[in-house]
C-alpha cells in the first residue's frame, strides 16, 4: 500500500501470519543489493474463520491505517512512524534496514521480524464486522475526504472518520447482476468507474452515465488482474489456468451523442422540493427529491435559467418501486461541512416490498462543481415488515402479512420533536395497500426506525394519509387524514397512541410490539371510488380545509372544526364538518394532485394533463384559469410559494409522471 511521506522508490508492505497478526513493514528498492526493510508495527486482526487481510490503505488524515479483511469487516489501526524508529535504535536490524540506503548489506545480518516482539500488538480502534458479508472486502480508498470499500457483495460503501471510528454514510449498487466489484477509480473529469466482474465478462461501469463502458469476456472472477486505460487504447491483463492472458483494444469513436439525459429508467413516482440553495454569484437553484419505478430515489438540482435537471444523488437501497416520499424539519446546529445557507432534512421513502429508508440530506452550495451545488446523503436507517415479523414472539399462531405489502403515500406527524420528549423521536405515518395505517418512531441518534402503532380500519388499499398538528388552549393533538380505494377519508386521533409509544420505546431501549391504533373519530364518503390526492390546510379558530381528489376526475373540499374537552386522548377531541363542496367531473381523469393554496384558492392536476386554478366560495368552487402541462401520466404534484422582490407572491409546482416539469 502506497504511503505518504515515503521516498518513490519504498511502499508500505502488510503481511497477515497465524493466530491474527498483520505486520506492517516499510520496504524500500535498493540497486545492487537487497530491499531495505523496517518492521513498523504489528496489528492484531478479530477473530473469525478466515483471518486475514485483503486490502488496506493508510488515510491522508495521518497515523491511521485501515484495512479489510476476508469476513468482510472493514479495520481502524494507529499507524504512528515514531514506533518503526524505535524499532530500528534498538537493534533489531542492526541498522542496516534502514530506507536511506545505508548498511552493510551483509547476508549474516539478522531479520528484522526477530525481534519483533519489542513493538506492541496494537487491537483496532474501531470495527465494522462484516460489512460486506462474507465474501470480504476487496477495495478500500480515500477520495475527497470520504473512504470507499469494495466487496464482492454487490455494493460498495462511502463512510466518513468520525474522531477515531469509522461511520457508514450509504451504500451504492452500480447495477444489477455485478455481484463482484473490485476497485473504484476517480477520473479528472469528475466519473467514478466501478471495476468488476459480471457474470463471465470483467466490466467497467460508469456512475455517471450508468452504462458499461467496457466488457471483457475473460471468464470472470479473476483474483489475479491487472487493467489500464488511456484515450487511446485499454488493456487488461489477467492469470487463467497459469497461464498471463492480456486483452488489448484501441479507442474507437463515439457515435452516439445524448441529447437530453434521462432522470430514471422508468416513471417518476413521486417528487418533493427539498428547498432552495442559494450559490454567491449565481442564480438561486430548487432542490427535488424523485422516487421512481426504477427502484432508486433521486436527489437533483433544478435551474429555471439553465432549465436543465441535474442530479446531485441517487439513493439505490431499494429492492422495488420508490412510490413515497417525505421530509422532515431541519436538523439542528453543528453538521459539519455545510453552514447556514445550506439545507438539511430527513427523508422517507418507501414504496414496494413494505420497505422504508430513511436518510439524512445536507445540501449547500458549492460553485466549483458541475452542478453548482453539493449534496452529501447518510443513510440513517431502514425497516421492513418481514423482517418485523421474524422478531415476532409466538409469530407460528398468526397470520403472516401479505409479502407485497406496498407503502402508497407518507406523511411526517408534526410538532413530535419538542422539548417535551424526553427522547428527541420522529414519527411517520404510512398509507398500505394491506388496509392498514401504519404509524413508525424514528430516533436518529440510535439509527432505528420502529413499528409502533397499526390499525386496519380501512379493510382495503389506503391511498393517501396527512397527518397535521392542532395547537389550542386546552392542549394540542396530533391528528391524522387517511384516504382509500372506497372513497372513504377518515381523520384519527393519534395523540394517546404515540405517547404511549415513547413510554414503551424507554422502557424497552427501542424495541416494543406495535400499538393498536383504535378507530377514527369521524368517517365521511368524499367520493365514490379512490383517493388519488389529498391536502389539508390550517385555517384560523381551529379550522382546517381539506381538499381531494379522486379516479372519476372529482374534487371534494370540506371544513373541518376541532375542539378540545377537558377529557383525555380521544374522548377530549371533537369533530365537526361544517361545509362540504364537491365538484363532480373537475377534471377528464383522475386527479392525481391537489393543493390548497390560500383558503380561497385550489390548484388540481389531473392526468388529463391540465393544471386547474379553483375559486373557492361558499357552497361551491370557480374555475379561474387551466393550463396544460407536458407530462403524461401525472403521478404527483408538489407545490411552494415565492416572494418575489417587488413583494408579489408567486406559486410554483413541480409535477411528475413520465418526465418531470416545474411551472408558475
Amino acid at each position: 500500500a502506497p504511503r505518504p511521506g515515503l521516498p518513490p522508490a519504498a511502499a508500505a508492505l502488510l503481511a497477515s501470519g497465524p493466530d491474527g497478526e498483520m505486520l506492517w513493514l516499510d520496504v524500500a528498492h535498493r540497486p545492487g543489493r537487497a530491499p531495505g526493510v523496517r518492521l513498523m508495527g504489528r496489528y492484531l486482526l478479530p477473530p473469525c474463520k478466515q483471518r486475514w487481510h485483503t486490502c488496506a490503505a493508510f488515510l491522508p488524515q495521518g497515523g491511521l491505517l485501515l484495512c479489510g479483511d476476508r469476513r468482510g469487516s472493514l479495520l481502524l489501526f494507529p499507524c504512528s512512524s515514531s514506533s518503526g524508529w524505535a524499532a530500528e535504535g534498538t537493534g533489531i536490524a542492526h541498522g542496516s534496514t534502514g530506507l536511506d540506503g545505508e548498511g552493510s548489506g551483509s547476508e549474516s545480518e539478522p531479520s528484522c521480524l526477530s525481534c519483533k516482539g519489542a513493538l506492541p500488538l496494537e487491537a483496532p480502534l474501531s470495527v465494522l464486522f462484516g460489512l460486506h458479508g462474507k465474501t470480504g472486502v476487496t477495495s478500500v480508498t480515500c477520495h475527497g475526504g470520504y473512504i470507499y470499500s469494495t466487496g464482492r457483495d454487490g455494493v460498495y460503501r462511502q463512510l466518513r472518520l468520525r474522531g477515531q471510528q469509522l461511520e457508514v454514510l450509504r451504500k451504492h449498487r452500480p447495477c444489477k447482476g455485478l455481484q463482484w466489484i473490485e476497485e473504484l477509480r476517480f477520473t479528472l473529469d469528475g466519473d467514478l468507474l466501478v471495476l468488476g466482474f459480471h457474470a463471465d465478462n470483467f466490466v467497467v461501469w460508469s456512475s455517471r452515465t450508468g452504462e458499461n463502458l467496457h466488457c471483457v469476456p475473460c471468464g470472470g472472477g479473476h483474483r489475479s488482474w491487472s487493467y489500464c486505460s488511456s484515450p487511446l487504447a485499454e488493456a487488461f491483463a489477467f492469470i487463467k489456468s497459469g497461464d498471463v492472458m492480456l486483452y488489448h483494444c484501441e479507442a474507437e469513436p463515439c457515435e452516439q451523442q445524448v441529447l437530453l439525459a434521462s432522470l430514471h429508467g422508468r416513471e417518476i413516482a413521486c417528487v418533493r422540493r427539498l428547498g432552495a440553495v442559494e450559490v454567491p454569484g449565481r442564480a438561486t437553484f430548487n432542490i427535488f427529491v424523485t422516487g421512481s419505478e426504477d427502484t432508486t430515489a433521486c436527489v437533483l438540482v433544478l435551474s429555471e435559467h439553465s432549465r436543465a435537471a441535474v442530479p446531485l444523488a441517487r439513493l439505490s437501497d431499494h429492492v422495488s418501486s420508490v412510490r413515497a416520499l417525505a421530509l422532515a424539519g431541519p436538523a439542528g446546529p453543528g453538521d459539519e461541512g455545510f453552514g447556514d445557507e445550506g439545507l438539511s432534512a430527513l427523508l422517507f421513502s418507501a414504496g414496494g416490498r413494505a420497505q422504508i429508508e430513511c436518510y439524512r440530506l445536507l445540501c449547500a452550495g458549492d460553485p466549483a462543481s458541475e452542478s453548482t451545488v453539493a449534496c452529501q446523503v447518510i443513510h440513517v436507517a431502514s425497516h421492513r415488515l418481514d423482517e418485523h415479523w421474524e422478531r415476532k414472539k409466538n409469530r407460528h399462531k398468526l397470520v403472516k402479512m401479505d409479502p407485497e405489502t406496498r407503502y402508497m403515500s407518507l406523511s411526517v406527524v408534526p410538532g413530535t420533536s419538542t422539548e417535551q420528549l424526553p427522547m428527541p423521536w420522529k414519527f411517520l405515518a404510512a398509507a398500505c395497500s394491506d388496509g392498514s395505517v401504519r404509524v413508525f418512531g424514528l430516533l436518529e441518534a440510535a439509527r432505528k426506525l420502529v413499528l409502533v402503532a397499526e390499525s386496519f380500519h380501512h379493510q382495503r388499499c389506503v391511498l393517501k394519509v396527512e397527518a397535521f398538528l392542532h395547537m389550542q388552549a386546552g392542549g394540542e393533538r396530533h391528528l391524522l387524514c387517511s384516504a382509500a380505494t372506497d372513497g372513504s377519508v377518515a381523520f384519527w386521533d393519534i395523540t394517546s397512541p404515540i405517547a404511549e409509544a415513547v413510554d414503551a420505546l424507554q422502557r424497552a431501549a427501542g424495541e416494543m410490539q406495535p400499538l393498536a391504533l383504535g378507530n377514527p373519530l369521524l368517517t365521511i364518503m368524499a367520493h365514490c371510488c379512490g383517493v388519488n390526492s389529498l391536502h389539508i390546510r390550517e385555517m384560523p379558530e381551529g379550522r382546517y380545509l381539506v381538499a381531494s381528489g379522486s379516479d372519476d376526475g372529482s374534487i371534494h373540499v370540506c371544513l373541518l372544526e376541532v375542539a378540545l374537552g377537558r377529557g383525555e386522548a380521544a374522548a377530549g377531541t371533537c369533530l365537526r364538518i361544517l361545509e362540504r363542496v364537491a365538484r363532480p367531473c373537475a377534471h377528464a381523469a383522475h386527479v392525481t394532485g391537489i393543493r390548497v393554496l390560500r383558503p380561497d384558492l385550489l390548484l388540481s392536476a389531473s392526468v388529463d394533463q391540465r393544471l386547474t386554478l379553483w375559486r373557492r366560495r361558499p357552497g361551491g368552487l370557480d374555475e379561474l384559469s387551466t393550463t396544460f402541462f407536458h407530462v403524461p401520466d401525472l403521478a404527483e404534484m408538489d407545490c411552494w410559494e415565492v416572494a418575489e422582490a417587488e413583494g408579489e407572491l408567486w406559486y410554483y409546482c413541480v409535477l411528475c409522471g413520465q418526465g418531470l416539469e416545474m411551472l408558475r
